[in-house]
C-alpha cells in the first residue's frame, strides 16, 4: 500500500511540474513517463482538477489544462517620498515565502525590490499595484503602475524612433534613465533570474522564458496604460543569484565589474524584417562599447545580410579592438557570413 502511495504522489507531482509547458498533452505525457493507460493518467488529472490543484479549460477533444491558483494576495501603496521598497518586502512579501529555499526567496527579495524600486524612482506614477498567486509549484508576482510606461521612458531618453528597440536596450543591461543612482542592471539580472519574466507596457509584450529554446518573445498589443512586471520562480529552482551575478561579471582583477552581456538579435527583427542594412546594426551597436564581452545571440533569427553583418564583426570590431565579441546559436548560413566579412578585412 505505502509503495502504491509513494507511486501516486510522484505521479502527481510530475503533473504539476509538467502541465505548464504541456497543457494540452500532459495525460498522454503522464502515461507515457510511467507506463500506464490514457485512462489512469487521465484520472489522476481529473482528480487534481478536483482537488482544486488543476484547472481545466475547453471540451473534452480540445481541453487544456494549467495550475489552479490556490491563493491570490493584493497590495495598494499611495507612493511618496517615504516610500520604500525594503518596508514593503519586510511587512508584506517576506512573509509569504516564508519556508521556501534560501536561494528562491533571495530572488524574490531581490527581484521584487528592484521592481518596486523602479516604479517608485522611474515611473512617475501615484500609486503601485502588487498581486502574488500562489500554485502548486510556484509564485507569479505582479507589480504595476500607472506611470509614463517603461518603453516609452527609454524610447525618450535615448531618442529612438520606435517604442520596440527599448525593448532590446533593455535586455542588453546597463542602461537606466538615472545613472547617477541607479546602474540599469535591475532588470536585467532579475530576467535572467527567474523562470520566466513578462513586461506589458504601451503597447509591448516583453518575455524571457528560461525553459523554453526561443526564450524570447517581443509582440505588439492593445495600448496598455503604465507597465506591469510578471515574475514567476519554481519553489524548487536551483539557480541562485549568485550565480546570475557571475555569469556576467569580469575576473578579480578587473574587480568584479558587470562587463558581459548577451544581445537577443530576435528583438531586433521586427514581423517579417530581416536583419539586412548597416542602419540596424547601428542600432543593435548603441551602448554596447559600455561593455568589455558582447555575445551576439542568433538564436530565432535565420538570416542576416552581409552589410548586417560586416557592419558588427568587422567594421565595428575594427573600431574597437579591445572589445570581445562573439556570435553564438547562430545556423550555418549566418556563420559562413560571418567567416566571410571577418575574412575581408
Amino acid at each position: 500500500m505505502a509503495k502504491i502511495r509513494a507511486k501516486t504522489i510522484e505521479i502527481r507531482d510530475f503533473i504539476t511540474a509538467n502541465v505548464v509547458e504541456h497543457p494540452s498533452t500532459i495525460v498522454a505525457l503522464t502515461g507515457d513517463k510511467f507506463d500506464i493507460s490514457r485512462q489512469a493518467a487521465a484520472r489522476h488529472v481529473r482528480r487534481l482538477v478536483d482537488e482544486g490543484m488543476l484547472e481545466a479549460k475547453g471540451t473534452t477533444r480540445n481541453r487544456k489544462y494549467d495550475l489552479a491558483v490556490l491563493e491570490r494576495l493584493k497590495f495598494t501603496y499611495d507612493l511618496s517620498e517615504t516610500t520604500s521598497e525594503d518596508a514593503v518586502w519586510n511587512h508584506d512579501l517576506q512573509p509569504i515565502f516564508e519556508g521556501l529555499p534560501a536561494n528562491v526567496v533571495n530572488i524574490w527579495h531581490t527581484g521584487f525590490t528592484e521592481m518596486f524600486n523602479n516604479v517608485i524612482d522611474h515611473s512617475d506614477s501615484k500609486t503601485a499595484f502588487v498581486a502574488i498567486d500562489k500554485t502548486a509549484v510556484d509564485f507569479r508576482l505582479y507589480v504595476a503602475d500607472k506611470g509614463v510606461g517603461i518603453f516609452k521612458k527609454i524610447q525618450d531618453s535615448l531618442k529612438l524612433t520606435d517604442e520596440r528597440h527599448a525593448a532590446l536596450e533593455l535586455a542588453k543591461g546597463k542602461f537606466t534613465t538615472d545613472p547617477d543612482n541607479h546602474t540599469g542592471m535591475g532588470i536585467f539580472f532579475s530576467y535572467n533570474a527567474f523562470d520566466e519574466f513578462t513586461i506589458l507596457s504601451g503597447k509591448m509584450y516583453f518575455n524571457h522564458n528560461h525553459d523554453v529554446e526561443e526564450n524570447w518573445l517581443l509582440d505588439e498589443r492593445k495600448r496598455k496604460e503604465g507597465t506591469t512586471i510578471i515574475l514567476k520562480l519554481n519553489n524548487e529552482a536551483e539557480r541562485t543569484m549568485e550565480e546570475v551575478y557571475n555569469l556576467f561579471s569580469a575576473s578579480e582583477d578587473n574587480d568584479y565589474a558587470f562587463n558581459r552581456t548577451i544581445v537577443p538579435l530576435k528583438l531586433a527583427v521586427y514581423a517579417d524584417d530581416k536583419l539586412v542594412s548597416r542602419s540596424q546594426a547601428k542600432r543593435v551597436l548603441v551602448r554596447i562599447d559600455e561593455f568589455d564581452t558582447v555575445y551576439f545571440d542568433f538564436e530565432g533569427v535565420d538570416y542576416v545580410g552581409q552589410g548586417f553583418t560586416d557592419e558588427i564583426f568587422r567594421v565595428f570590431q575594427k573600431n574597437h579592438p579591445n572589445l570581445e565579441i562573439y556570435a553564438i546559436n547562430g545556423n550555418e548560413s549566418i556563420s559562413s557570413m560571418i567567416l566571410r566579412v571577418k575574412s575581408s578585412g
